[in-house]
């Protein structure tokens, strides 16, 4: 049986009728952002035009955000499986991690050892390298294997030892789509003492996240990449939390989750991350089954149909790819294993620089990204990173079997 067509749901995307000389657009970019519903832009709107106000206040539109926060709350939690006091707000993701290294760094000395990995977007490594350099710590990198860059798990246990403190990876590669096996590195992780810190941030458009079940004790986010706004969510264990002392000025709550979150947040993102949260909620209503109508079982109904459509769209791709000998990809391709990787894919085109490959594309209406996308590691491990890294190209529920085949086409145009 086929899975569900959530495509089906384009239609409440507005940004997706550009159009391009009379042509529609073709949206791969969503590595790098996604597109959003016409629910978020609403739910910000409202709360700009009706509610707009800071906490605390002694008036209706400022006990109205507060109400706000709480509810943004829920939804973080179930989004990712947590609790309400779990989930902390801040910028982006990149923020919060330097944040959250920062008092993490307070807790180690000279000698002890960060475990980070080549797979990882630079968010959740140059943190670690710069906590390195304040305390003395050692940095260990896990390798990758060649043959389809996927982390390479003989090379993390090599990098553990009794003096791991933290052990910093991806849930999912932001430039070739790799799927680590997260619950396997939290279990190595924590048998030698160590606090995990993971980067959700990729991995949110196309998994369900549940932090109990993958062990996490840090996992960050970004909305803007699950078709919400510009915005950061971080989940830590509340045990962890309570025992860190975090970086802030002395009128912030000493306790609870909002003693992390530095000045007054974006209370419309808020607004429309939790309008984010119930769209995807409502994927789940409507291609469910759900075991039941609470949000997290429509989260979960939601991301299983998600993640069955964007199978059959990767499958597609590569068995396409596989026809153009002149287009080289970085990455599994073997249609077996499409649950190890998202439907995002770094490949190369003959001997065009990626720049020149990712404008030749835009000029036809179709958006992908070039270059290393912050993911300087993996660039560098491929050789990649001193010729222009490569194109990435990306889709997610609201892309049809048509626009693949799109893509494939114009790539076979420009590889002759």
């Amino acid at each position: 049986m086929d899975a569900p067509d959530p495509s089906a749901l384009r239609a409440l995307f507005p940004g997706l009728s550009r159009t391009l000389d009379g042509r529609p657009c073709v949206f791969a970019d969503a590595p790098g952002g996604s597109q959003v519903p016409e629910t978020v832009i609403g739910a910000m709107g409202s709360y700009l035009r009706t509610s707009n106000a800071n906490l605390h206040g002694a008036f209706v539109t400022s006990r109205e955000t507060d109400r706000l926060v709480e509810d943004a709350r829920g939804a973080g939690a179930d989004f990712v499986g947590a609790g309400p006091d779990e989930i902390v707000f801040g910028p982006n993701a990149t923020t919060l991690l330097l944040s959250v290294t920062r008092s993490i760094a307070r807790t180690l000395k000279a000698g002890d050892e960060i475990v980070v990995t080549r797979l990882d977007h630079d968010a959740n490594v140059a943190p670690w390298l710069l906590v390195a350099e304040d305390t003395g710590a050692v940095v260990r990198h896990v390798d990758i294997r060649d043959q389809d860059v996927t982390l390479d798990l003989h090379s993390l246990d090599a990098a553990l030892s009794e003096r791991t403190k933290i052990v910093a990876f991806t849930l999912a590669s932001n430039a070739v789509g790799t799927i680590t096996p997260a619950a396997e590195i939290s279990r190595r992780a924590h048998e030698s003492g160590a606090v995990v810190v993971m980067d959700a941030v990729h991995f949110a458009q196309h998994r369900l996240i549940d932090v109990r079940a993958i062990e996490a004790d840090v996992l960050v986010c970004s909305p803007y990449k699950f078709f919400g706004p510009h915005l950061g969510v971080l989940f830590g264990r509340r045990e962890l939390l309570s025992t860190l002392r975090p970086y802030k000025v002395r009128p912030a709550p000493d306790e609870g989750p909002a003693r992390w979150e530095t000045g007054t947040q974006s209370h419309e993102a808020l607004a429309g991350f939790i309008a984010a949260v119930d769209y995807l909620a409502d994927v789940g209503r409507t291609f469910g089954p759900a075991a039941s109508d609470d949000r997290r079982s429509l989260l979960t109904a939601a991301f299983e149909t998600i993640g069955a459509y964007e199978r059959g769209l990767s499958e597609r791709f590569l068995q396409g790819l596989a026809s153009l000998p002149r287009v080289r990809l970085y990455g599994i391709d073997h249609p077996a294993e499409m649950d190890r990787r998202t439907p995002t894919f770094a490949v190369r085109v003959g001997d065009r620089h990626p720049a020149d490959t990712a404008a030749a594309l835009g000029e036809r209406g179709i958006f992908v990204w070039d270059g290393d996308y912050y993911a300087r590691e993996v660039m560098e491990r491929l050789g990649l990173a001193s010729s222009g890294g490569a194109v990435r190209i990306g889709f997610c529920h609201y892309n049809t079997a048509q626009e693949v085949d799109r893509v494939l086409d114009e790539l076979e145009e420009l590889s002759n």
